[in-house]
Order: structure tokens, then C-alpha cells, then sequence
């Protein structure tokens, strides 16, 4: 195939990126199904900003590496507050 192909190139398209209330649920359950226990785990994590307090399983680390600390914490403000934003 040379350099000047004529193909067309076809991409898949973007996942919608998932909201960070959705990611907080999913880490969780990943922590629970690990045996940990997630307040502890992300409390940890929030404080701290080590990775390792979330597990890898389910990509849960990544997934929460996804979003700044202070978007976490302030989702997680906002439902215990119950402020809509």
C-alpha cells in the first residue's frame, strides 16, 4: 500500500465520557467486590492523591484518575448537601 492511499480511514467514535457521580458508583463497587472498604479507600485516595488507595480492578483507577480530586469531592458535597449544579 503505498503513501497516497485512497482508502478512507474509519474511526470509532468517542465514548461519551461518563459523569463524575457515575465513576464515584463504579469505583466503589469495584472496591467492594475487592473486599475493601470504599470510604476508607477514597477518603485515602482524596486525601492523599495516591492511586494506590483505588484498586486496578474494573479499571477503577483509572476511571477515577479521570477527574481532578476537587471534582470529586465536590460531587460528593453536592448529594450530601443535596444542591442541584
Amino acid at each position: 500500500m503505498s503513501a497516497t492511499s485512497q482508502e478512507t480511514t474509519m474511526f470509532k467514535p468517542i465514548k461519551e465520557q461518563k459523569n463524575v457521580a457515575e465513576v464515584i458508583c463504579e469505583v466503589s463497587e469495584a472496591l467492594k467486590e475487592k473486599g475493601y472498604d470504599p470510604i476508607s479507600q477514597l477518603a485515602g485516595y482524596l486525601l492523599s492523591g495516591d492511586p494506590t488507595y483505588i484498586t486496578s480492578y474494573k479499571d477503577a483507577r483509572m476511571k477515577v484518575r479521570h477527574f481532578e480530586r476537587y471534582e470529586l469531592l465536590e460531587e460528593l458535597l453536592k448529594k450530601y448537601l443535596k444542591v442541584d449544579k
